[in-house]
């Protein structure tokens, strides 16, 4: 599982104190080749971190030989001095790895408007690259591990190559993403296969797609498998990790009780689905209500009766834990046959226009945003 589960790559987690023992806060993954093409999406946000700055220009080359992870410190609104840190950062790790420093890339989440400790983080560094190995990996994801929770880890075999990945963080603020192939694909082919499955995944978690300075997500290939996969065939896997990641990010959210599934079909268009989906996805009283395992399918049809999207009132069919409570527009089936003791909550919603779907995720905590860039 993890980054390390393609060949090629070397990963470390350590704890950015003096002897690096603890809980893991800063992790270093490392591309050793062959071949080292890389792509990424960052933030939208108006004002990015200084890593997402570093970075951005690291991966207009299209190649990245290592990437450094700090989750105690987002290195963001900082100023010239911050920026400043992050170049002394990326220099160290630069030299403690064997790489030229425009190929190295630097994400990081955690505190904004704080410099970081250059005489802790630089040590750090040097120890990470010490310790980095071919079995690495999981330590370097405990590093981007929820807290509470578990490392968010995943991996797709296809023949004779691999997707690996990580991602810190619990939904909603799941960032930075970390990806990893031993397939051997040029960076135009990795970014095909990233954007769409960030889109179809990571961007569906909430109710908007908000963002935070930091936002990363990267796609390192090594190349070591020596196989060219379909692109195809490829993205699908990118995919089915992000996927996998997101769900993973939903399930670690603290203090949530409902993983919950919205399921949008019959839509006029993709963009009406999501747009619906959002929108269950953001009222608040219908969490709640989830939370309080009361079946209240009424809020569903509050909430999507607001978005921008075009259904037919009269064909409208609402599922709530697989109990289709509102049909044709009006009551169904008894709401008292809904059993929403369980953790896993599904809301199916057919809009009665067209043929189009999309699924969102949420939880049953307050509204928040979209998970990654």
């Amino acid at each position: 599982m993890s980054v390390t589960a393609p060949a090629g790559f070397t990963a470390a987690g350590v704890a950015a104190r003096p002897g690096g023992e603890g809980a893991p806060d800063l992790a270093l993954v490392v591309n050793e080749g062959p071949t080292r093409a890389a792509a990424g999406v960052f933030t939208s946000h108006r004002l990015p971190s200084a890593p997402v700055l570093w970075s951005a220009q690291v991966l207009r080359g299209g190649a990245v030989g290592a990437v450094l992870l700090d989750t105690a410190n987002a290195h963001a609104c900082t100023g010239p001095l911050g920026f400043q840190d992050v170049h002394a950062v990326v220099e160290r790790t630069a030299l403690a790895v064997g790489r030229d420093a425009a190929q190295v890339a630097f994400a990081a989440t955690g505190r904004i408007g704080v410099r970081a400790s250059l005489g802790t983080l630089l040590p750090a560094v040097d120890l990470l690259a010490e310790r980095a190995h071919e079995f690495g990996g999981e330590r370097a994801a405990q590093a981007l591990a929820p807290a509470p929770g578990p490392p968010v880890t995943a991996a797709v075999r296809g023949e004779g190559w691999t997707v690996g990945g990580m991602v810190a963080g619990a939904a909603p603020t799941s960032s930075p993403v970390v990806l990893t192939t031993d397939a051997e694909l040029p960076a135009p082919a990795l970014e095909h296969a990233l954007r769409p499955a960030l889109g179809a995944t990571f961007h569906r978690i909430g109710a908007r797609t908000a963002a935070s300075p930091g936002d990363t997500a990267l796609l390192l290939a090594s190349g070591a498998s020596r196989r060219a996969p379909d692109e195809a065939e490829f993205a699908d896997a990118v995919r089915r990790v992000c996927a996998d990641l997101a769900r993973q990010a939903v399930r670690s959210a603290p203090g949530a009780t409902k993983e919950i599934e919205i399921e949008v079909r019959g839509a006029a268009t993709e963009e009406d689905a999501l747009a619906v989906g959002r929108a269950i996805a953001g009222d608040d009283p219908l969490r709640h209500a989830i939370h309080r395992e009361d079946p209240d399918w009424g809020r569903i049809v509050a909430a999507l009766g607001g978005a921008d999207a075009a259904f037919e009132p009269h064909r409208l069919a609402v599922t709530l834990g697989g109990v289709q409570v509102c049909r044709d527009g009006a009551a169904g089936d008894d709401a008292a046959l809904v059993d929403l003791r369980f953790r896993a909550v599904a809301i199916a919603v057919d809009l009665g226009v067209g043929t189009r779907s999309a699924t969102v995720w949420t939880t049953d905590l307050p509204a928040a945003g979209a998970a990654a860039p």
